[in-house]
C-alpha cells in the first residue's frame, strides 16, 4: 500500500477512534481534559522537536502577525476540542461525527467567502443539498444542530488559518499549544487549589492515560502531514470521511445513540452532497490530469 495512503488511513482511523479514549476519561469535565491535552501535547511536541533538532522556525516568531494568527487558531482549536470532548462524553457522538461530515463543505464556503474562489455548478448543487440536510435536522429536532455546526465551523476556520500560515504542522501545533500553555497551567493550578483537579485524585494508571493525551493529539496530525506530502488532495479528501464514519458506527452500534428516521434523512442528504462533491472533484481532477499528459 502507498505509504501516503497508509499514513492518511492511520491518521483518520485514530481520529475516528477518539471517542473511545475520551469515554475512558468521562469522569473528568471536558474543560479539564482540554487543559491536560494542551499541557501534555506541548511537552510531547517539544520532545519531538528536541529529538529532531528542529528549532529554526523560532526565528519567525518575530513576526507579530504570524503569532497573532496562531493565537486565533489556538483559540479555535481549544473551542473545537472542548465541544468535541463534551459531545463524546455526553452521548452525542452522532452530532460530533456530523460536524466532520459537514466540514469539507464548510471549507468550500470559506474558500468562496474569504479566498474568493469560484465554484463549479455541481459544487453549488452539493452545497444546496447539504444545506437542505442541515435545515431538515433543524426543523425535525426543533433546534439548530449546534454541536455539529460548532465542530465544523471552528475546524473549518482553523484549517483556513493554517492554510495561510507559514509554519509546518509540527511547528504550528507546538506554537498553538505553547500560547495556550500558561492558561492551561493556571487552570489546573486553580482546580488543584479548590480540590477539583481530577488528575490528583485518580489512580496511577488513569494518570498515565491522561498524559497519553499528548501523543494521541500529536501523532495523527504528524501522520496527516506526512500523507499530505505524498498523495493527492483528491485522495486525501476522499479519505477524510473515514474518521466521522468510524465515529458514527461507534455511536450507533456501541453506545446505541438514537439514529431515527429524521436523522437518517438529514444525514442522507449530507452524504448525498458529499458523494456528488467527491465524484465531481475526482472526475475534474482526472480530466485535468489527462489534459496535462
Amino acid at each position: 500500500m502507498n505509504s501516503g495512503l497508509l499514513s492518511a488511513a492511520l491518521a483518520y482511523l485514530i481520529w475516528g477512534l477518539f471517542p473511545l479514549y475520551f469515554k475512558v476519561l468521562q469522569f473528568l469535565p471536558a474543560g479539564e481534559i482540554v487543559l491536560h491535552r494542551i499541557v501534555w501535547a506541548l511537552l510531547f511536541l517539544l520532545g519531538i522537536l528536541t529529538w529532531r533538532g528542529q528549532w529554526q522556525w523560532l526565528a519567525q516568531l518575530k513576526n507579530r502577525r504570524l503569532v497573532a494568527g496562531f493565537a486565533l487558531s489556538a483559540v479555535l482549536l481549544s473551542i473545537n476540542w472542548f465541544v468535541y470532548i463534551w459531545a463524546a462524553n455526553s452521548g452525542r457522538v452522532v452530532d460530533a461525527s456530523l460536524g466532520y461530515f459537514i466540514n469539507p463543505l464548510i471549507n468550500v464556503l470559506l474558500g468562496v467567502l474569504v479566498l474568493h474562489e469560484r465554484l463549479r455548478t455541481m459544487q453549488w448543487v452539493c452545497i444546496a443539498i447539504a444545506g437542505a440536510g442541515v435545515a431538515w435536522l433543524t426543523v425535525s429536532s426543533g433546534q439548530l444542530p449546534w454541536v455539529a455546526l460548532t465542530v465544523a465551523t471552528t475546524f473549518g476556520i482553523y484549517g483556513l488559518l493554517r492554510k495561510t500560515a507559514h509554519l509546518g504542522a509540527l511547528e504550528g501545533l507546538t506554537l498553538e499549544t505553547a500560547l495556550l500553555f500558561p492558561l492551561a497551567v493556571a487552570g489546573l493550578v486553580y482546580l488543584s487549589l479548590n480540590g477539583e483537579n481530577g488528575f490528583s485524585h485518580t489512580s496511577t494508571g488513569m494518570q498515565i492515560t491522561i498524559m497519553l493525551s499528548g501523543p494521541i493529539t500529536a501523532i495523527p496530525l504528524l501522520l496527516f502531514a506526512a500523507a499530505a506530502r505524498k498523495i493527492t488532495m483528491v485522495q486525501l479528501g476522499l479519505m477524510q470521511y473515514l474518521g466521522p464514519s468510524v465515529q458514527l458506527i461507534l455511536a450507533i452500534w456501541l453506545w446505541h445513540e438514537p439514529f431515527g428516521i429524521d436523522r437518517r434523512i438529514g444525514f442522507g442528504l449530507i452524504w448525498l452532497a458529499l458523494i456528488l462533491f467527491s465524484a465531481e472533484g475526482y472526475l475534474k481532477h482526472r480530466a485535468t490530469y489527462k489534459l496535462a499528459k
